[in-house]
């Protein structure tokens, strides 16, 4: 079930937005070029896409374990005291992950009892910034379902 929601379920997601912002792109294209008008909200939409698409990839990238590490001192620890540090990262990726949303929650909450909308397409500003709410509550979820992983250093 981990691996379906972290893994194919995101990837699923991703190739359909990075297919829709293909589309979108090639018609702003074609209508700038044949029809002579550019579509003016693609741009800010494209934009939005790429938000989203980075920070679901951000829980995909969490559950297999792939983020950024500072191998540097990680390297320098003694074997015995690695599943310390592994857990100590674990928990500190969550804690950042429940903090981070906790403050998404607030933004998107203000913006959507705002009713503000983005100037070009006229999207609800809580869409995009909703992204940073779903992709760290994902992030702290697949650090969470995978955690014995980190511990063992399996991940």
């Amino acid at each position: 079930m981990g691996r379906f929601v972290f893994g194919t379920l995101p990837g699923w997601i991703l190739g359909a937005l990075m297919l829709v912002g293909i589309a979108l792109n090639f018609a702003n294209v074609v209508s700038r070029h044949v029809f002579g008008q550019a579509i003016f909200w693609t741009e800010e939409i494209l934009v939005y896409l790429v938000i989203w698409g980075v920070f679901l990839g951000m829980a995909a990238i969490a559950y297999r374990g792939e983020h950024l590490n500072m191998d540097l001192f990680s390297a320098a620890i003694p074997s015995r005291w690695r599943p310390l540090h592994r857990g100590i990262v674990a928990a500190v990726v969550v804690a950042v992950c429940v903090f981070v949303a906790a403050q998404s929650w607030q933004i998107v909450a203000l913006f959507a009892q705002a009713g503000q909308v983005s100037l070009a397409a006229g999207v609800p500003k809580a869409v995009p910034h909703a992204a940073l709410l779903v992709g760290f509550v994902l992030t702290a979820a697949a650090v969470l379902v995978r955690l014995r992983a980190y511990l063992s250093g399996k991940s």
